[in-house]
């Protein structure tokens, strides 16, 4: 087949974003104002910058589309999704609020809106796909019902293994 006539795929971006629940069961959503996935509601999250380890990726995006603080643990999933036009590699984190008096998110940078979701819940949102299953399993993970994911063991944020 010509060249010419071969679909064209992007490069693959590497993303990551962050799964951050509070003390009333309530997962940290996002709604998207700009593609992939537009208008669809999502976790915290985005590209990964030149020079930034993983960790302080995922810290910057929270922030930036949330404006909280958090403290990055676990990897909890890793999934490639390609989406209109688009092809991610995006690395799922566990976090958890720096500051547990300080909880109110207000949506900046791409979100259209910020807010706590109760896990009860989820079903009444348009996720983007697979999210609800990953939000469940992480949420288990966290309270120790289901330990599992990928740790940094030696707290550089670059390296990710088997805790044990």
């Amino acid at each position: 087949m010509p060249a010419s006539s071969s679909p064209r795929f992007p490069v693959p971006a590497i993303g990551v974003a962050g799964i951050v629940f509070n003390k009333h069961r309530q997962v940290l959503l996002i709604r998207r104002n700009q593609a992939p996935a537009k208008g669809l509601w999502s976790i915290p999250g985005g590209k990964l910058e030149a020079g930034e380890s993983l960790s302080e990726a995922c810290r910057r995006e929270i922030k930036e589309e949330t404006g909280l603080d958090t403290e990055i643990k676990n990897i909890v999933a890793v999934v490639e999704r390609r989406v209109e036009e688009f092809h991610y590699v995006i690395i799922d984190f566990l976090a958890v609020l720096a500051d547990q008096e300080d909880i109110t998110p207000i949506a900046q940078s791409d979100v259209d809106e910020a807010k706590w979701v109760e896990l009860e819940s989820l079903a009444e949102y348009e996720l983007v796909p697979g999210l609800a299953g990953i939000i469940e399993r992480s949420y288990r993970c966290c309270t120790g019902d289901y330990p599992a994911g990928l740790y940094d063991v030696d707290s550089a944020g670059t390296d990710y293994i088997l805790a044990g």
